[in-house]
């Protein structure tokens, strides 16, 4: 997991870093998105596994972690902006 720098040493060069480090994470979280989705449409259509299942729930776990550190990076972002 990356730690955010306290908002009172980033500069803007440090705010760049943020911003490409967001854009690397939307980028997973879409990826993982896609993933679920197809995973989904093979439980839904009766293609369920025990593999598929646990392959889901891996998925949505790291989905949910991803999603956390968007939030976090978005909010720090949000307070350097306005500071």
């Amino acid at each position: 997991m990356t730690c955010l720098p306290d908002r009172s040493s980033v500069g803007e060069a440090g705010i760049e870093e943020l911003r490409t480090e967001l854009a690397k994470l939307e980028a997973a979280e879409a990826r993982l998105s896609e993933a679920r989705a197809r995973l989904h449409n093979q439980i839904d259509f009766g293609f369920e596994t025990a593999t598929t299942r646990e392959r889901e729930r891996e998925v949505s776990d790291e989905r949910r972690q991803l999603q956390g550190r968007i939030d976090a990076l978005k909010k720090q972002l949000g307070t350097q902006q306005t500071a």
